[in-house]
């Protein structure tokens, strides 16, 4: 068994938001990722090879995919189809944290960063 501590977790610097993978390096069908999000305009990326699971953990703000918007706040969870181009960009001056599931052992060669900074 294997249980992850909140303190053990190690944040990594991505386009518009930090991510940490709990259990990374291991190999299994599935990752997770807990992504900080910053206020201020994100650019929306993509997953060729997976769909995503979205659960927001805190904060609010807007999930733009595919062109369309909804707003999002603690506790609701977003699908993401397969290589649908997305994005959640906090509201006001408050960050998000999400926790994202991938059907996928690692997100390495999944993840296509998009050019075009989205705000709302």
């Amino acid at each position: 068994m294997r249980v992850v501590r909140a303190s053990e977790l190690r944040f990594g610097q991505l386009p518009g938001r930090r991510s940490a993978d709990p259990f990374e390096g291991r190999e299994e069908d599935v990752s997770v990722r807990f992504a900080r999000l910053s206020p201020g305009p994100r650019a929306p990326h993509r997953h060729p090879h997976s769909v995503e699971v979205i659960y927001v953990v805190e904060g609010e703000g807007t999930h733009w995919q595919e062109g369309e918007t909804e707003r999002v706040g603690p506790g609701d969870v977003v699908l993401v189809p397969r290589g649908a181009a997305h994005a959640t960009i906090p509201a006001g001056d408050e960050g998000m944290l999400l926790y994202c599931v991938f059907p996928v052992g690692t997100l390495a060669g999944n993840v296509e960063e998009l050019d075009e900074p989205l705000s709302f």
